[in-house]
Protein backbone atom coordinates (compact mmCIF):
# COMPACT_ATOMS: atom_id res chain seq x y z
CA UNK A 1 0.00 0.00 0.00
CA UNK A 2 1.22 3.48 -0.52
CA UNK A 3 0.15 7.08 0.53
CA UNK A 4 -0.27 10.32 -1.07
CA UNK A 5 -0.94 13.11 0.30
CA UNK A 6 -1.24 16.94 0.23
CA UNK A 7 1.90 19.10 2.25
CA UNK A 8 -0.31 19.53 5.48
CA UNK A 9 -1.39 15.67 5.62
CA UNK A 10 -5.00 16.72 6.02
CA UNK A 11 -5.86 15.48 2.71
CA UNK A 12 -4.92 11.82 1.57
CA UNK A 13 -5.19 8.78 -0.45
CA UNK A 14 -4.38 5.53 0.35
CA UNK A 15 -3.19 3.20 -2.83
CA UNK A 16 -2.42 0.02 -4.08
CA UNK A 17 0.76 -1.00 -5.14
CA UNK A 18 2.43 1.00 -7.91
CA UNK A 19 0.66 2.00 -10.96
CA UNK A 20 1.92 0.97 -14.28
CA UNK A 21 0.85 3.54 -15.96
CA UNK A 22 2.76 6.84 -14.96
CA UNK A 23 2.76 9.85 -17.15
CA UNK A 24 4.52 12.73 -17.33
CA UNK A 25 2.83 16.04 -19.11
CA UNK A 26 4.17 19.24 -20.18
CA UNK A 27 1.31 21.15 -21.57
CA UNK A 28 0.60 24.48 -20.02
CA UNK A 29 -2.10 23.61 -17.70
CA UNK A 30 0.14 20.74 -15.84
CA UNK A 31 3.08 23.56 -15.37
CA UNK A 32 0.32 25.76 -13.73
CA UNK A 33 -1.14 22.92 -11.85
CA UNK A 34 2.22 21.44 -10.61
CA UNK A 35 4.29 24.93 -10.52
CA UNK A 36 6.92 23.13 -12.50
CA UNK A 37 8.13 22.55 -15.71
CA UNK A 38 5.58 19.21 -16.33
CA UNK A 39 3.47 17.67 -13.83
CA UNK A 40 3.66 13.96 -13.00
CA UNK A 41 0.59 11.25 -12.72
CA UNK A 42 -0.14 8.03 -12.10
CA UNK A 43 -3.21 6.87 -13.26
CA UNK A 44 -5.06 3.99 -11.03
CA UNK A 45 -8.82 2.65 -11.10
CA UNK A 46 -10.44 5.20 -9.03
CA UNK A 47 -12.50 1.97 -7.22
CA UNK A 48 -9.09 1.26 -5.89
CA UNK A 49 -8.56 4.56 -3.72
CA UNK A 50 -9.74 5.36 -0.34
CA UNK A 51 -9.95 9.24 -0.36
CA UNK A 52 -9.91 11.01 3.53
CA UNK A 53 -9.97 14.65 4.33
CA UNK A 54 -11.02 17.68 3.15
CA UNK A 55 -10.83 18.91 -0.49
CA UNK A 56 -11.94 21.26 -2.94
CA UNK A 57 -12.42 21.25 -6.81
CA UNK A 58 -11.14 23.08 -9.86
CA UNK A 59 -12.68 22.32 -13.36
CA UNK A 60 -10.86 23.29 -16.42
CA UNK A 61 -11.03 22.63 -20.11
CA UNK A 62 -8.25 19.95 -21.48
CA UNK A 63 -5.80 20.28 -24.14
CA UNK A 64 -6.73 17.06 -25.02
CA UNK A 65 -10.52 17.76 -24.84
CA UNK A 66 -13.16 17.90 -22.18
CA UNK A 67 -13.19 18.70 -18.19
CA UNK A 68 -10.21 17.93 -15.76
CA UNK A 69 -11.07 18.05 -12.01
CA UNK A 70 -8.21 19.00 -10.04
CA UNK A 71 -8.90 18.20 -6.15
CA UNK A 72 -6.57 20.29 -3.67
CA UNK A 73 -6.41 20.66 0.50
CA UNK A 74 -7.94 24.04 1.40
CA UNK A 75 -5.63 24.25 4.21
CA UNK A 76 -2.27 23.70 2.38
CA UNK A 77 -3.77 24.28 -1.42
CA UNK A 78 -1.92 20.95 -2.30
CA UNK A 79 -3.34 19.46 -5.70
CA UNK A 80 -3.11 15.65 -4.63
CA UNK A 81 -5.31 13.95 -7.65
CA UNK A 82 -7.85 14.58 -10.69
CA UNK A 83 -10.25 13.47 -12.87
CA UNK A 84 -10.23 13.39 -16.75
CA UNK A 85 -13.21 13.07 -18.66
CA UNK A 86 -11.11 11.42 -21.62
CA UNK A 87 -10.53 9.00 -18.48
CA UNK A 88 -13.49 7.95 -16.62
CA UNK A 89 -13.31 5.29 -14.08
CA UNK A 90 -9.68 6.53 -13.38
CA UNK A 91 -8.22 9.33 -11.23
CA UNK A 92 -4.28 10.65 -11.58
CA UNK A 93 -2.28 10.66 -9.16
CA UNK A 94 0.34 13.13 -8.21
CA UNK A 95 3.31 11.47 -7.67
CA UNK A 96 5.03 14.12 -5.98
CA UNK A 97 1.93 13.85 -3.25
CA UNK A 98 3.73 10.17 -3.23
CA UNK A 99 6.56 11.54 -1.74
CA UNK A 100 8.76 7.99 -2.87
CA UNK A 101 11.90 8.39 -4.90
CA UNK A 102 11.73 4.90 -5.53
CA UNK A 103 8.17 5.00 -7.07
CA UNK A 104 8.42 3.85 -11.26
CA UNK A 105 9.93 6.58 -13.53
CA UNK A 106 7.12 7.58 -16.31
CA UNK A 107 6.57 4.95 -19.44
CA UNK A 108 4.99 8.02 -21.64
CA UNK A 109 5.25 11.50 -21.91
CA UNK A 110 2.90 13.76 -23.86
CA UNK A 111 2.39 17.32 -24.87
CA UNK A 112 6.13 17.23 -25.70
CA UNK A 113 4.94 20.19 -28.17
CA UNK A 114 4.87 22.45 -25.07
CA UNK A 115 7.98 20.94 -23.00
CA UNK A 116 10.83 23.25 -22.10
CA UNK A 117 13.69 22.60 -24.04
CA UNK A 118 16.43 22.14 -21.47
CA UNK A 119 14.03 19.09 -19.89
CA UNK A 120 15.31 15.62 -20.49
CA UNK A 121 13.70 12.69 -19.10
CA UNK A 122 15.43 9.37 -19.52
CA UNK A 123 13.68 5.69 -19.34
CA UNK A 124 10.62 7.00 -20.86
CA UNK A 125 9.38 4.29 -23.65
CA UNK A 126 6.61 6.59 -25.56
CA UNK A 127 6.71 10.06 -26.73
CA UNK A 128 4.23 12.09 -27.57
CA UNK A 129 3.89 15.90 -29.19
CA UNK A 130 0.07 16.18 -27.74
CA UNK A 131 -2.06 13.62 -25.99
CA UNK A 132 -1.53 9.83 -26.29
CA UNK A 133 -4.00 9.83 -28.94
CA UNK A 134 -2.19 11.62 -31.62
CA UNK A 135 1.89 11.29 -32.26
Amino acid sequence: MARAQCSCGALTLTLPEASRQVVVCHCLDCQRRSGGPFGVGAFYPAELINISGDQREFARSAASGGKVHNFFCPNCGSTVYWKAANLPGFIGVAVGALADPQYPAPSRSIFEQSKHHWVQIDGVAEHFQQSSAKK
